[in-house]
Formats: C-alpha cells, sequence, structure tokens
C-alpha cells in the first residue's frame, strides 16, 4: 500500500497543530491523527451549503452567505455553485496557512474556489465577524470544530455556547439560516438553537454524499424568523380596524364650534 505523505504542517489558535497529507490522489488534513478533512468524505461538507441555501426565505434566494472554515474548499465551492451571480460568499478562515493550502497543492480538489470572483476571503476569527454584524447574513455556515460539544481548537465554545448561538442568531437577516457542522448528534446544542429563536432540526447526512456508505455526519440548521409587528411604543401587534357597519358610510365632520 502506498504510504502517507506528508506536505504541510500548520498551527493554529491554542497550539492545535494540523498536517495536510497525501496518499496518491487522497488528501486529508489531520490533528493528532484524527482525520479532521479528507477528499474522500466530503458529502457532508457540501449538504452543509445545501441544506441551509435550499432554507433561506429571501426573495431570490442568499446574497449574502458567511462560511466559517474554509477547509479543502468543498462547502464554498457548494455555496458558490448555489448562489447567483451578484451574491457573494465571505470565507472566514483562522489558519493562513490552510489558505495557502487551498491556493496551491489543494486547488484543484474543489476547482480552486478562492479564485471565484463572489469570494471575499477574511483570514481570521470567524468568531469576530459574527460579533461584529447584526442582520447581515442570509446564511451562515460554520465548520470550524469536530462538534459544538467535542472540539478540537481551543476558544470555540465562545461559538458554540449560549452566547455564541444568540451572536449567530443576531448577525442573520428574517429568514436567515444558521448551519454548523458536526460528526455526531448534540441534544443540547440543537436546544441552543431553540432558545435563541431558531427554528431548529438536525440532518443525518452521508459523509461520502447522497448514496454513500459508511460514516454520517450531523447537520444542525436554524432558521431565523422572521418578527411580528408590532404597534408603536406597546410592544403589541398592531390593532385591526374595525369594519363600518353595512349601509353606512364613514360620518362626515360638521363643522368645528367656536366659542
Amino acid at each position: 500500500m502506498q504510504p502517507w505523505e506528508t506536505v504541510g504542517r500548520a498551527v493554529v489558535a491554542g497550539g492545535t497543530e494540523l498536517v495536510l497529507a497525501r496518499r496518491g490522489n487522497e488528501w486529508v488534513v489531520r490533528n493528532d491523527g484524527r482525520v479532521l478533512m479528507s477528499s474522500r468524505q466530503h458529502g457532508s461538507e457540501d449538504a452543509l451549503a445545501t441544506l441551509a441555501l435550499d432554507r433561506v426565505k429571501r426573495p431570490g434566494g442568499a446574497r449574502t452567505v458567511l462560511i466559517g472554515g474554509l477547509g479543502l474548499g468543498y462547502t464554498l465551492r457548494a455555496t458558490l455553485d448555489r448562489i447567483g451571480p451578484e451574491a457573494r460568499a465571505v470565507v472566514a478562515e483562522i489558519s493562513p496557512e490552510l489558505v495557502a493550502w487551498n491556493r496551491g497543492p489543494v486547488a484543484h480538489l474543489a476547482g480552486s474556489p478562492l479564485d471565484d470572483p463572489r469570494t471575499r476571503l477574511q483570514v481570521g476569527d470567524v468568531v469576530a465577524r459574527i460579533a461584529e454584524a447584526t442582520g447581515a447574513f442570509d446564511a451562515i455556515l460554520l465548520d470550524v470544530d469536530n462538534s459544538p460539544s467535542s472540539m478540537v481548537l481551543a476558544g470555540n465554545d465562545r461559538l458554540y455556547g449560549p452566547r455564541g448561538v444568540k451572536a449567530c442568531a443576531a448577525a442573520l437577516s428574517m429568514g436567515g439560516v444558521l448551519a454548523v457542522w458536526s460528526a455526531g448528534p448534540d441534544d443540547p446544542y440543537l436546544e441552543r438553537l431553540e432558545r435563541a429563536g431558531l427554528e431548529a432540526k438536525a440532518v443525518t447526512v452521508p459523509a461520502r454524499g447522497i448514496g454513500g456508505g459508511g460514516a454520517r455526519h450531523v447537520v444542525f440548521l436554524g432558521v431565523k424568523k422572521a418578527a411580528s409587528p408590532r404597534r408603536p411604543g406597546t410592544g403589541e401587534p398592531p390593532a385591526r380596524a374595525r369594519p363600518a357597519p353595512r349601509g353606512r358610510g364613514p360620518r362626515a365632520a360638521g363643522p368645528s364650534r367656536r366659542r
């Protein structure tokens, strides 16, 4: 059997080491021997985009999408394949080395999505990008760790905890969708999505794509519900106008009286 060849190494926040390796046409990114990303199993990364974008309730579909975590480029590619020519995909990736790999040795895997003119790359923490936004994104796609409760990268609890979930909800436009990749189920995280006011569900997807066998991953989805209109200053829904009795029109105003 052909041995694995180490192509590159990167140290990200908290001292976590990522290793890019290849064996023939297969590519993986590992941490401590665990495969985090694979060119053979990216069906769930594709589904992260398709499941979210199919649920966006904005007329004409998503115009601005935030992707947290570049990976091997598959989620970005699936996003670009489903948004219009005037839309944009903002990618926040914390590792400059991972960006360099996507511009170099693994660029071909997803068809060089970083070169698409609709892509906006920001090298930095997606948490900061979310925190500074209010109603800015029609979809937020997060694939930055193993799962909301089993994290590889230090500091991602800021993203998956109650405050992080509320920040994600605030950064969505009305009818926007938060989608989060996970290696497995996580009921407490699903409950946090619901407590943040999102219509939440978990979808199990095959790692190898539709019809593929083997491992199953989970995509958490949270849709931001449109707020009900309120009466100014009351916090209550607007009062409905009472119809005039049949056969009677509005009464004409009489002349004003002067004293």
